[in-house]
């Protein structure tokens, strides 16, 4: 069925739902599971500074939420790695799914307005459309 399992975690109750459910799924499978975390830099920056202080602000929120699934994952008896990379989070994940070869890509649905979603879009619907594997979705 799956042969390598990615959960995609940002700290948000949806991220904290994909990690549950994929750590669920990679025991009954006893399969490893590896997440990525994504921060996302600023989009036009002033100055290096600026994306110097967006990593750091970034990192700091990230070595809680790996710190938290590593223990998370440990009770669940599952072996667990975790990336933190910088970028664009859509473009980010979809990379780093081809360059490691996932089949499976676990993420979780944030809800937002109609009118957001219209004129902004979601991450999850972006990820569902780019990804190059199966998506599995956590509500």
């Amino acid at each position: 069925m799956f042969r390598k399992i990615l959960v995609a975690n940002d700290g948000s109750k949806g991220g904290q739902l994909a990690l549950a459910a994929a750590l669920e799924l990679a025991k009954r499978l006893d399969l490893a599971l590896a997440m990525i975390c994504v921060e996302d830099l600023p989009r036009f920056p002033a100055s290096i500074d600026e994306v110097a202080e967006a990593q750091a602000d970034a990192a700091g929120l990230f070595d809680k939420v790996v710190a938290a699934a590593k223990a998370l994952a440990q009770t669940h008896g599952v072996a667990f790695e975790s990336h933190i990379v910088a970028g664009h989070p859509v473009s980010s994940i979809a990379e780093f799914i081809r360059r490691g070869g996932y089949d499976l890509l676990v993420v979780g649905f944030m809800g937002h307005s109609a009118l957001y979603n219209r004129i902004i879009g979601s991450t999850t619907d972006r990820l569902v459309e780019l990804a190059p594997c199966k998506v599995l979705v956590v509500k």
